[in-house]
């Protein structure tokens, strides 16, 4: 996978962690501050093993590693219905 692929898709991942993290702020109470936190998404497995890779170098440096497991969120996808008022 190309770095500049594994770098978009891990935003938008670590967007939906975060807004995740806004509901639900106890979650961020199990993270460690100096935790490296690495996004594992069970249903890319191109991405997973990416990041899985980035998550055995960082604890081989010897630093802390928090994995978190997620699904990728269905792309919202609005449906729009015009109202309009008479013209005359």
């Amino acid at each position: 996978m190309k770095k500049d692929v594994a770098i978009k898709k891990n935003l938008e991942l670590l967007n939906e962690f975060m807004r995740y993290a806004f509901e639900h702020p106890d979650v961020m109470d199990k993270i460690p501050p100096e935790a490296e936190l690495v996004i594992l998404p069970v249903d890319d497995k191109r991405l997973c093993d990416y990041n899985k890779k980035t998550a055995d170098k960082l604890f081989s440096q010897g630093k802390t590693v928090v994995l978190v497991r997620v699904k990728r969120p269905e792309p919202l996808v609005p449906e729009l219905e015009m109202m309009m008022t008479g013209t005359g």
